[in-house]
């Protein structure tokens, strides 16, 4: 019993390991990878490459960066509308202005050097 208490996390996950997995792959691909073989979970959803699987990362990333921006920009305008000419809040409210849109220009920095990695390397295919 105290070998269960003090290894429980590990046999839950030893568990898992051995399993689960089997039983996610076949849900996630439809039916069984041969033995030896990796098989890609994500083939279902058209995933094939490592670029198409950055491409869909980065795309909810933008899809969930790109509202929260502008929310951002709101909010840092009544900021601004609330400082009423008090230099700290003023201050305050420039400081939010610019860190919401150095994460701006970082988000589409990134969606820009994927897109120019991806037609690097269909070009190089090619």
């Amino acid at each position: 019993m105290i070998f269960l208490k003090k290894n429980l996390n590990k046999l839950v996950l030893l568990f898992y390991i051995l399993v689960m997995t089997p039983v996610f792959l076949v849900l996630a691909n439809g039916e069984t990878c041969p033995p030896g073989t990796i098989c890609n979970p994500l083939a279902g959803n058209g995933v094939n490459t490592l670029p198409q699987l950055i491409q869909i990362i980065l795309v909810g990333a933008i899809k969930i960066g790109t509202p929260i921006v502008a929310l951002a920009i709101i909010y840092c305008g009544f900021l601004f509308v609330f400082a009423r000419g008090n230099s700290e809040k003023l201050t305050k409210a420039k400081d939010a202005l610019l860190y919401t849109l150095i994460g701006a220009a970082i988000l589409l920095g990134a969606w820009a050097i994927a897109t120019m990695i991806q037609v690097t390397i269909v070009g190089l295919g090619s």
